[in-house]
């Protein structure tokens, strides 16, 4: 995709008030939404079908993995004979162009292999989110199907809850698109049940198409008893809004992250290298904490830059990550600095 000089310019011309991470605003994806090449479409009444969904579930102990199309996964997984209902349900839905063999989904399996009296299931909706027709228009179909597959989501898990399973052991992670889509999932879930899934975390929730977008087409506090954001990326692959009953900007204003090599430029020189590997690294961050209880140290502040003078050093502290203990609310910042990631 080729910027016009006078666009160059501008940017240079503007590039005294920025620092380093600043302009992933100006990334391939935003370029588009401001040329108008990408079409955001959130409509709820084309009734897509997406029952090319697969549900994978995950009994660790047992080493035993099942397989379920979207629309019989319920009673499915509600058939198996060892089910403990009491237990921990995981559920994961990756973003655009994700599938269960891409390496998020792998570092979302090791993560949780251990993990005690839980269950892992992953969604791979990649038959409506692949990028087969091309990045732009790939992008546009996925985010036309966000709402059915977060609905198709809803119906499985008051499916589950119908069957004997509480929403309190229901926690849902998504990442990017995914987190959108369990914007759509937590909301359609009350609607079915009248009760919320007890907690929906959300990494670097996707920005383009959904940043500017209404509040109800994004994930947002309200939709699960605790809803967690965490933004790596923001104003480029995430979001830059604060949506949740807690916000976590992880490292420089929740935009760039260390090791990616986010340029002075971005959008420019290498921007969609930098910008998909602070966009994953939430992914990384997150998933470390499973293991690591007392990772990361979260402070209440107004502003990175108060938090980096560390003006914020006396207000209130939280456990960001897996361990958060979901009563803190807010908008919060933290470093990764001194951790093995």
């Amino acid at each position: 995709m080729k910027l016009t000089v006078a666009f160059i310019l501008f940017l240079f011309s503007n590039a005294h008030c920025w620092g380093r991470g600043d302009l992933e605003k100006y990334g391939p994806f935003q370029i588009a939404l401001r040329s108008n090449l990408i079409k955001c479409e959130h409509d709820r009444t084309l009734n897509l079908d997406v029952s090319g969904i697969d549900v994978y579930f995950y009994d660790f102990p047992r080493n035993d993995v099942e397989t379920f199309t979207i629309d019989g996964a319920a009673r499915g997984i509600l058939a198996i004979k060892e089910l403990d209902k009491t237990r921990r349900f995981i559920i994961f839905v990756g973003g655009y162009k994700s599938n269960i063999n891409k390496r998020t989904e792998e570092i979302v399996r090791d993560t949780f292999r251990n993990y005690p009296n839980s269950y892992l299931i992953i969604l791979d909706h990649s038959p409506y989110t692949n990028d087969n027709q091309g990045q732009i228009k790939s992008y546009e179909r996925s985010v036309k199907y966000v709402h059915y597959i977060g609905k198709a989501l809803a119906q499985m898990l008051a499916d589950l809850k119908a069957g004997g399973i509480s929403p309190k052991n229901m926690h849902c992670i998504g990442h990017s698109l995914g987190s959108q889509i369990l914007g759509n999932t937590g909301e359609i879930f009350l609607e079915k049940t009248g009760t919320k899934i007890d907690r929906i975390t959300a990494l670097d929730p996707a920005g383009p198409c959904f940043s500017n977008s209404l509040i109800q087409e994004q994930v947002r506090s309200g939709v699960a008893d605790y809803v967690e954001v965490y933004h790596c990326n923001a104003g480029g692959l995430g979001s830059t809004s604060v949506l949740g009953d807690i916000d976590f900007f992880v490292n420089k204003k929740g935009q760039s992250q260390p090791n990616c090599k986010t340029p002075f430029l971005p959008g420019i020189f290498d921007s969609s290298k930098a910008a998909k590997c602070n966009h994953r690294a939430c992914i990384d961050i997150w998933t470390a904490t499973v293991s690591n209880p007392n990772w990361y140290l979260a402070l209440k502040c107004d502003s990175y830059k108060k938090f980096k003078k560390g003006r914020c050093a006396g207000n209130d502290v939280t456990i960001a990550g897996f361990w958060n203990p979901g009563n803190a609310t807010g908008v919060y910042y933290f470093s990764t600095d001194g951790y093995d990631i």
